[in-house]
Protein backbone atom coordinates (compact mmCIF):
# COMPACT_ATOMS: atom_id res chain seq x y z
CA UNK A 1 0.00 0.00 0.00
CA UNK A 2 1.31 3.41 -0.97
CA UNK A 3 -0.37 5.76 1.45
CA UNK A 4 -0.14 8.98 3.39
CA UNK A 5 1.21 8.09 6.82
CA UNK A 6 1.46 4.57 8.16
CA UNK A 7 -1.05 1.84 9.02
CA UNK A 8 -0.62 2.78 12.68
CA UNK A 9 -1.13 6.46 11.91
CA UNK A 10 -2.79 7.20 8.56
CA UNK A 11 -2.59 10.87 7.65
CA UNK A 12 -5.65 11.15 5.42
CA UNK A 13 -9.16 9.74 5.48
CA UNK A 14 -8.68 7.68 2.32
CA UNK A 15 -5.51 6.04 3.62
CA UNK A 16 -7.33 5.35 6.89
CA UNK A 17 -10.22 3.75 5.01
CA UNK A 18 -7.85 1.40 3.16
CA UNK A 19 -6.20 0.39 6.46
CA UNK A 20 -9.62 -0.23 8.05
CA UNK A 21 -10.83 -2.35 5.11
CA UNK A 22 -7.70 -4.47 5.26
CA UNK A 23 -8.13 -4.84 9.04
CA UNK A 24 -11.74 -5.97 8.61
CA UNK A 25 -10.43 -8.78 6.42
CA UNK A 26 -7.73 -9.65 8.95
CA UNK A 27 -4.90 -8.46 6.70
CA UNK A 28 -2.30 -7.04 9.07
CA UNK A 29 0.98 -8.15 7.49
CA UNK A 30 1.57 -5.95 4.46
CA UNK A 31 4.14 -3.44 3.33
CA UNK A 32 3.12 0.19 3.52
CA UNK A 33 5.06 3.11 2.07
CA UNK A 34 4.50 6.65 3.32
CA UNK A 35 4.57 8.81 0.18
CA UNK A 36 4.73 11.96 2.30
CA UNK A 37 8.30 11.02 3.24
CA UNK A 38 9.49 10.96 -0.38
CA UNK A 39 8.12 13.36 -3.05
CA UNK A 40 9.84 11.33 -5.81
CA UNK A 41 8.06 8.16 -4.64
CA UNK A 42 4.75 10.03 -4.40
CA UNK A 43 4.95 11.20 -8.02
CA UNK A 44 6.69 8.08 -9.26
CA UNK A 45 3.98 5.72 -8.06
CA UNK A 46 1.33 7.89 -9.72
CA UNK A 47 3.27 7.75 -12.99
CA UNK A 48 3.89 3.99 -12.65
CA UNK A 49 0.22 3.11 -12.12
CA UNK A 50 -1.21 5.91 -14.25
CA UNK A 51 -3.50 6.56 -11.26
CA UNK A 52 -3.67 10.16 -10.00
CA UNK A 53 -4.42 9.63 -6.31
CA UNK A 54 -2.98 8.16 -3.13
CA UNK A 55 -3.52 5.65 -1.54
CA UNK A 56 -2.73 2.97 -4.06
CA UNK A 57 -3.19 -0.71 -3.29
CA UNK A 58 -1.19 -3.51 -4.90
CA UNK A 59 -1.90 -7.21 -4.40
CA UNK A 60 0.99 -9.51 -5.21
CA UNK A 61 2.69 -6.62 -7.02
CA UNK A 62 -0.33 -5.92 -9.22
CA UNK A 63 -2.06 -2.54 -9.04
CA UNK A 64 -5.63 -2.87 -7.79
CA UNK A 65 -6.70 0.74 -7.37
CA UNK A 66 -7.27 3.39 -4.78
CA UNK A 67 -9.59 3.69 -1.81
CA UNK A 68 -12.73 3.81 -3.94
CA UNK A 69 -11.85 0.61 -5.79
CA UNK A 70 -10.89 -1.24 -2.60
CA UNK A 71 -14.14 -0.13 -0.95
CA UNK A 72 -16.14 -1.34 -3.94
CA UNK A 73 -14.29 -4.68 -3.89
CA UNK A 74 -15.00 -4.97 -0.16
CA UNK A 75 -18.70 -4.24 -0.64
CA UNK A 76 -19.27 -6.62 -3.55
CA UNK A 77 -17.18 -9.51 -2.18
CA UNK A 78 -14.41 -9.33 -4.77
CA UNK A 79 -11.79 -8.56 -2.13
CA UNK A 80 -12.50 -11.86 -0.36
CA UNK A 81 -11.89 -13.66 -3.67
CA UNK A 82 -8.72 -11.70 -4.48
CA UNK A 83 -7.31 -12.43 -1.03
CA UNK A 84 -8.16 -16.11 -1.46
CA UNK A 85 -6.06 -16.16 -4.66
CA UNK A 86 -3.13 -14.98 -2.52
CA UNK A 87 -3.73 -17.71 0.04
CA UNK A 88 -5.27 -15.30 2.55
CA UNK A 89 -8.55 -16.25 4.19
CA UNK A 90 -10.62 -13.15 4.90
CA UNK A 91 -11.56 -12.78 8.56
CA UNK A 92 -15.01 -11.74 7.33
CA UNK A 93 -15.69 -15.34 6.30
CA UNK A 94 -15.16 -16.47 9.88
CA UNK A 95 -17.22 -13.59 11.23
CA UNK A 96 -20.08 -14.54 8.89
CA UNK A 97 -19.84 -18.17 9.98
CA UNK A 98 -20.04 -17.11 13.65
CA UNK A 99 -23.04 -14.90 12.84
CA UNK A 100 -24.81 -17.77 11.07
CA UNK A 101 -24.45 -19.94 14.20
CA UNK A 102 -26.43 -17.43 16.29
Amino acid sequence: VFMKGSPAQPLCGFSNAVVQILRLHGVEDYRAHDVLQDPDLRQGIKNYSNWPTIPQVYLNGEFVGGCDILLQMHQNGDLVEELKKLGIRSALLDAKKDQDKK
